[in-house]
């Protein structure tokens, strides 16, 4: 439908423009003449520019973990949880592999900034949410409380924003600064979200 095709437009003229030129300078007027379309179709059919990298994120992200994470719930259904390391494999990988090419880089960055700015995104896609993450955590590690899954997760996030999407790094240089190894990464993740709880709520030393 005729909606659907210029919501698309939009979107494809916005990735090629925050590619060229990084998100900051990229206007919205930019992106409605690089669409071919009238001044006012990014308003219309999105809102904002913060509205469009919303909806650009989501189409580029949120397959992401679709089906091996449906898989592990899936499992769950079954009494199955998954062990935590699972988890985050499932989690690091693909960012890795997104951020070998420049688009994915791009949105690695653009997401960066825009959530650790605390900023809400209007996000649709369920493994864009924390809510989703936060039932498989909480499943792999019952035993913590819900509040304290939540502050784990928040803390993972915010660690592979960091690394992967570099939110301290100009748009030119996405992609220079090195990198730990994917496999450190996952083990240094899992580590933290397999830690037992201390008795004053925070975390202790690592399961065994």
């Amino acid at each position: 439908m005729a909606t659907d095709s210029t919501r698309t437009a939009l979107l494809d003229a916005a990735e090629r423009l925050f590619l060229e030129k990084g998100y900051d300078q990229v206007s919205v007027r930019a992106i409605n003449a690089a669409a071919g379309m009238n001044p006012a179709a990014v308003n219309y059919h999105f809102g904002t520019k913060q509205d469009v990298a919303a909806a650009l994120l989501e189409r580029g992200l949120g397959p992401l973990w679709a089906e091996p994470l449906a898989a592990m719930e899936r499992r769950l259904a079954d009494g199955r949880p998954p062990l935590v390391e699972e988890l985050v494999d499932v989690l690091v990988r693909p960012l890795e592999k997104l951020t070998g090419q420049p688009r994915g880089r791009m949105l690695m960055h653009l997401v960066a900034r825009l959530v650790l700015r605390r900023r809400e995104l209007p996000f649709d896609a369920r493994w864009l949410g924390s809510a989703a993450w936060g039932e498989l955590l909480g499943a792999a590690r019952p035993e913590l409380p819900r509040a304290e899954v939540a502050d784990r997760l928040r803390m993972t996030f915010d660690l592979l924003l960091q690394i992967y999407g570099e939110p301290q790094a100009d748009d030119a240089d996405l992609g220079r600064a090195p990198r730990p190894p994917v496999g450190s990464v996952v083990s240094f993740v899992a580590a933290g979200l397999n830690a037992s709880p201390s008795p004053d709520g925070g975390a202790g030393p690592a399961r065994t």
